[in-house]
């Protein structure tokens, strides 16, 4: 017999629709366009890089379809969820300069599982109402219903980044060492939340130490989810988290929010060398961290050495994720590894 679909349930298949969707929709993007960049402005590679940011623009039609499935919907069902979810995730959207749909990243995340999840209720209060005429019905009612309420929601939710990046600037008016640290610790755990950290970097403006702190934030619980995944998950899994597909362990947060104890002591940790040393970064690398070595590369263009570059953001934030993972396993007893950080999207 199936179980009850309570609430709990209904949000957990959302959380682990869109974790899966992540790592398939960036993933390609994130491995391939270090690859292809160093072959500089040869037309196959430019064109490859090309596609492999329109697959990431379809991230949210990627992530309403695995949201579907999660509630084992039939092709179509999954499909209309899929294309109501990028609509509503704002990825593509009318310019009127330009007099055409222009697509740009992957949108808001929030607001597409909102509209996912729209979708999914929806198909699920209907049921088979619709009968034969269930492939018109479902498209126009449940499709463009939903995708109209994503659309009317998109900029209420985007208020949400808005209103945290507003928050995360006040910090950069305290002293350097504590305005590394809260920085550091904000994108650490905005990393593994649905909240862009690269909308809110850009946004805000984020620059020189601040920018460093919070590209340090990334890459401190890129760090500690790679220590704790291994041996925990399928090797798969700690590589894509490795390459850039943090956002994936999602659930685990909104399950175990007791993962935030070794992410927010590494970035803590990690923070330092960033106030004492003056490491920096760009409004564009603040949200990368690790990822495609975006913020370590854009600490070395802002004077900081390679080889401090790569203590600074590689060995001393492993030695305190592996220290947090030692202490909160093994010392505190707070948790045990595998309940917390393994993936089960």
């Amino acid at each position: 017999m199936e179980e009850a679909l309570t609430p709990k349930r209904f949000l957990n298949k959302i959380l682990a629709g869109t974790a899966t969707g992540i790592i398939v929709g960036l993933i390609p993007n994130a491995v391939l366009s270090v690859i292809l960049g160093a072959f500089g402005d040869n037309s196959f590679a430019v064109t490859w890089t090309q596609t492999t940011e329109l697959f990431q623009i379809a991230t949210p039609a990627v992530i309403g379809f695995l949201i579907g499935l999660q509630f084992n919907l039939n092709p179509m069902r999954m499909s209309v969820v899929g294309v109501a979810a990028l609509i509503g995730s704002g990825s593509i959207q009318f310019n009127d300069e330009a007099g055409a749909f222009i697509g740009a990243g992957t949108g808001d995340i929030i607001n597409t599982m909102i509209t996912a999840a729209i979708a999914v209720g929806l198909i699920l209060l209907i049921g088979d109402k619709f009968g034969s005429v269930e492939i018109i019905g479902t498209p126009i009612v449940v499709g463009t219903g939903a995708s109209l309420i994503g659309l009317y929601l998109y900029p209420y939710i985007t208020a949400i980044s808005a209103a945290i990046g507003t928050a995360i600037n006040t910090f950069t008016t305290l002293q350097p060492v504590l305005m590394s640290i809260l920085i550091s610790c904000s994108f650490a755990l905005l990393i593994i939340s649905p909240i862009s950290t690269i909308a809110i970097g850009l946004a805000i403006q984020l620059d020189g130490v601040a920018a460093g702190a919070a590209a340090m934030g990334v890459g401190a619980t890129t760090i500690v989810l790679v220590v704790n995944s291994w041996r925990i998950n399928k090797s798969g899994i700690t590589i894509a988290i490795a390459l850039g597909a943090m956002k994936m362990m999602m659930p685990n947060l909104f399950r175990k929010p007791i993962i935030l104890v070794p992410c927010f002591f590494t970035a803590i940790v990690a923070a330092l060398p960033v106030a004492f040393l003056g490491i920096t970064g760009t409004p564009a690398s603040a949200g990368f961290g690790l990822v495609g070595l975006v913020g370590p590369f854009a600490a070395i263009d802002g004077g900081q050495a390679p080889i401090m570059a790569l203590i600074c953001w590689i060995v001393i934030p492993a030695i305190a994720a592996i220290v947090s993972q030692y202490a909160c396993e093994k010392v505190l007893n707070l948790y045990k590894r595998q309940e917390v950080f393994e993936f089960l999207g």
